[in-house]
């Protein structure tokens, strides 16, 4: 299934450069990956503080864009600059949807759009990408099956980010939209344990 996570190599490719001027200024990709959490918990509670505050969503798509940067920058210091470590695995993962969370909740405070259903779509994050994680507890390897992984919910939200911040999106289509990205993480969350399943036969 179609994922923007396939773009990956070429997009590590542009940043390779950065990455090894970050490694020669002493940059760990445990302090890549912890302050990328941070910063986008801090957005979150800015967000959803000043959720009346409409152009400030427009912080959202242009912060998804960086995070996935840094969320690549983190991988490539780890993996070919000898950083990898148990502790790096478990930040990696916990930081993203941690992080995932806090960008994700502002959208309950918009006026009209459904509380429960933001709730909803975070949660169904949060379980697709568990599943992704027992993928090595099956036998298989981490599943990043789409078609709503990471980056995709990430270009998702940052479009709806966009939308909100230029008043081109109203309450009824941020709804839809949200339940568009539901149902795909849905989708998403089957798809991972059949891959996974199909990879251990």
């Amino acid at each position: 299934m179609l994922s923007i996570y396939q773009l990956k190599p070429r997009f590590q490719s542009l940043l390779r450069p950065s990455v090894q001027r970050l490694h020669d200024r002493g940059v760990t990709a445990n302090q890549v990956t912890i302050t990328a959490a941070l910063v986008s918990v801090l957005l979150g509670l800015l967000l959803t503080w000043l959720s009346h505050i409409a152009w400030l969503f427009i912080l959202l798509p242009v912060w998804m864009l960086l995070r996935m940067a840094l969320n690549a920058v983190d991988g490539m210091l780890a993996r070919e600059f000898g950083q990898q470590s148990k502790l790096g695995a478990y930040l990696n993962e916990l930081c993203d949807v941690i992080a995932d969370t806090a960008l994700y909740l502002p959208f309950a405070c918009l006026p009209g759009v459904s509380p429960p259903l933001v709730v909803l779509v975070v949660i169904s994050a949060l379980i697709s990408e568990y599943a992704g994680v027992m993928g090595p507890l099956a036998g298989a390897s981490r599943r990043y099956d789409g078609p709503m992984g990471k980056s995709d919910r990430a270009f998702a939200f940052g479009v709806l980010g966009a939308g909100v911040a230029f008043n081109v999106l109203g309450a009824d289509w941020i709804n839809g939209l949200l339940l568009v990205i539901l149902a795909l993480s849905l989708y998403t969350l089957y798809n991972r344990v059949r891959q996974g399943l199909a990879e251990t036969r």
